[in-house]
């Protein structure tokens, strides 16, 4: 028999599936914002600690869902879709209310098209990037989701296109990070000199990406530091492996001369007590441009998962600054392109280049305004608006 998930009868009962870090993030915010606004509701699903403190009931740990890459979804598909089997018919006899799908659209799209079918409303909260790659599934998604909850302003037009009522609810880091970042009051909060240049690192938050990005991103330090000897260098990790991972990393590289600060977590501290940041292609280059700081994309992949994603891609960029603006306004350098010497070369170009900086602030500035939304009030009403419905 399938689990119990939700134990009171009379409850509002809120299904959620949330992927990764990211996800419950959005899925705690959103879980207060509804309980707000209806404060007898229930919560289950998956989901991770931020939503388990709020009372989330997950039949399973969230890094169940965190899997990255081709050969990676391969080794890890066969438990995966017996964990999306097992979900879908406990949801089926307990009929929650809605379900909301966060993120995760290749284990959520599917699980949500069976829901769906049977009556059951669904939401999917944060749009896949159709307009980067796959944009073939916008179509088929009318099968899958009720409504979609957009992050960027430019998707809901796609999805009305295909059949898919959408609401553009803003980006919750545009309402989280400051629209004027001050620069010297966090680098005395991180005890860095306010005189000296300092380089933000940010090479992922999945071990796979450490993996790829930390030793490019070591080597890209030590070339910085012949036209800097005075620079400082800063490296959020968001989690214990990561951290751990990318110390091991440092040791191989024999790079304990670097004067490399580790921080856990606090990704937008580093940010913004920067000059120039080195970022791994993701929602990272997101809360960079939101800091106002110029940046340097890169990003690398095994050789097989590049070559399978490199043939889906549809938009000219990967960098959601270059997406959302519509042109290259930051530089990206990719898998063979993603070396220390061009990486450094770029970094110290952006350094010198104090009138480009002060114009990307100002166009990132006037992205940030469009971002900024109540994006957890706005969520929650479309996701309350399903219920009534």
């Amino acid at each position: 028999m399938p689990e119990i998930l939700f134990s009171r009868a009379e409850s509002l009962k809120i299904a959620m599936v949330a992927g990764e870090a990211s996800g419950d993030v959005l899925g705690a915010s959103l879980m207060d914002a509804l309980t707000a606004r209806y404060p007898d509701i229930e919560f289950a699903g998956i989901g991770g600690p931020r939503m388990l403190s709020r009372g989330f009931n997950s039949i399973v740990p969230q890094e169940r869902l965190a899997v990255r890459g081709l050969t990676e979804v391969l080794r890890h598909l066969p438990g995966l879709l017996r964990l999306r089997r097992h979900l879908r018919s406990t949801l089926l006899s307990q009929r929650p209310d809605v379900f909301i799908g966060v993120d995760a659209p290749d284990f959520n799209l599917k699980l949500e098209e069976g829901l769906k079918n049977a009556g059951i409303p669904t939401v999917h909260y944060v749009s896949p990037s159709v307009w980067a790659w796959r944009p073939e599934r916008v179509r088929k998604m009318n099968r899958s989701v009720s409504h979609m909850l957009c992050l960027f302003p430019m998707e809901p037009d796609i999805y009305r296109w295909g059949g898919v009522p959408a609401t553009f609810v803003g980006h919750p880091l545009a309402s989280e990070i400051p629209l004027e970042p001050d620069r010297d009051a966090m680098r005395d909060q991180l005890a860095l000199p306010r005189d000296v240049p300092v380089f933000a690192l940010l090479p992922g938050s999945r071990l796979s990406e450490i993996d790829f990005m930390a030793p490019i991103c070591i080597e890209t330090a030590r070339l910085l530091l012949e036209t800097f000897p005075d620079a400082q260098f800063v490296v959020p990790l968001a989690t214990r492996a990561t951290r751990d991972r990318f110390e091991q990393i440092l040791t191989r590289h024999k790079a304990w001369e670097l004067p490399l600060r580790k921080l856990f977590g606090h990704a937008q501290m580093a940010v913004i007590a920067s000059d120039v940041v080195l970022v791994a292609s993701g929602t990272a280059t997101l809360e960079v441009a939101l800091a106002k700081r110029s940046m340097v994309i890169s990003y690398k992949l095994s050789s097989l998962t590049y070559q399978w994603v490199k043939r889906k891609i549809r938009s000219p960029y990967v960098g959601l600054p270059n997406v959302l603006c519509g042109r290259k306004v930051v530089p990206e350098l990719l898998q063979k392109d993603a070396t220390p010497e061009k990486l450094a070369a770029e970094m110290i170009r952006l350094y010198h280049d104090k009138d480009g900086q002060r114009a990307l602030a100002k166009l990132f500035a006037e992205l940030h305004l469009e971002l900024r939304q109540d994006t957890d009030a706005l969520a929650a009403e479309a996701v309350l608006d399903m219920v009534r419905r």
